[in-house]
């Protein structure tokens, strides 16, 4: 079965950084904040396909001795996609709070009769992720794997690309991600490609459009075919996604969100 990756979480593939072996880097989160929620519909053509809803639970949690933040990504079919395809997933990151890099990771894939359970724990000092996984009835597999620094799970990086500063960017400007997903490491290029006002549920917001260029993979027609907006603002929240799949168009849409740490911007008329 391939794999199915949420299109929500696409966009967290953008990453980058730099980690010290003595000691956490600290970066600057004036973007986000506990019991945050943020909610979308996912629609393929006209369809409401699915739903996602990304939070972060109201306390923070230790985890390898660190501050962190719990996030949890949860996504559903629904009307005749569930009979299509029935999909329940969770995906859940434990954040560091100063570093903004996944102390742990976890995710529980029902999709089909397809089932996985997976945890990884990540050790950024010496840069090695401890992946503990099983399927259906199968036996549990622990395994190790060497990674970057500073690497990010597929959560995680949601909320780093949140940190950055658009504006110190140039239209055209590209930064290198590096991630761990799956058992593996990957490597991407994601360009700015400047601001717009975008059309949501939530209203007409100004946005700030990123292209990240994927590799070539069964599910995603072409290098340039996700883009991704975050609001042009303090919070830097993903308003819509746009993916063009060789199945058909993907609109991931903002409808509905609570608990910012700042006031979203809307266009105004």
């Amino acid at each position: 079965m391939n794999k199915f990756i949420p299109p929500i979480l696409i966009l967290t593939l953008i990453l980058v950084g730099f980690v010290s072996k003595e000691s956490m880097r600290q970066l600057p989160n004036d973007s986000f904040g506990t019991g945050e929620v943020l909610k979308y519909k996912v629609h393929y053509g006209p369809i409401t396909a699915a739903e996602a809803v990304i939070d972060i639970s109201p306390s923070l949690h230790r985890v390898n001795n660190r501050p962190c933040y719990k996030a949890t990504v949860t996504g559903k079919t629904n009307g005749s996609f569930d009979l299509f395809l029935r999909i329940r997933d969770t995906w859940q990151s434990y954040i560091d709070t100063a570093a903004i890099v996944p102390q742990r990771s976890f995710r529980n894939i029902e999709e089909g009769s397809y089932r996985k359970s997976e945890t990884v724990d990540f050790d950024h000092y010496s840069n090695k992720a401890h992946v503990e996984k099983k399927k259906k009835s199968k036996n549990v597999e622990k395994k190790t794997y060497k990674v970057t620094d500073n690497v990010q799970d597929i959560v995680s990086g949601f909320y780093y690309l949140r940190t950055l500063n658009y504006d110190r960017m140039r239209v055209g400007d590209k930064t290198t991600v590096q991630g761990f997903f799956d058992e593996e490491s990957f490597k991407m290029e994601v360009e700015y490609r400047g601001r717009e006002v975008v059309n949501t549920k939530a209203g007409d917001i100004k946005a700030i459009k990123l292209v990240p260029r994927m590799p070539k993979n069964e599910m995603f027609d072409g290098e340039n075919s996700i883009t991704v907006y975050l609001s042009d603002d303090k919070n830097k929240i993903p308003v819509l996604i746009k993916a063009e799949m060789f199945v058909g168009s993907v609109k991931v849409n903002l409808y509905d969100y609570k608990n910012l740490k700042n006031e979203l911007v809307l266009a105004r008329n």
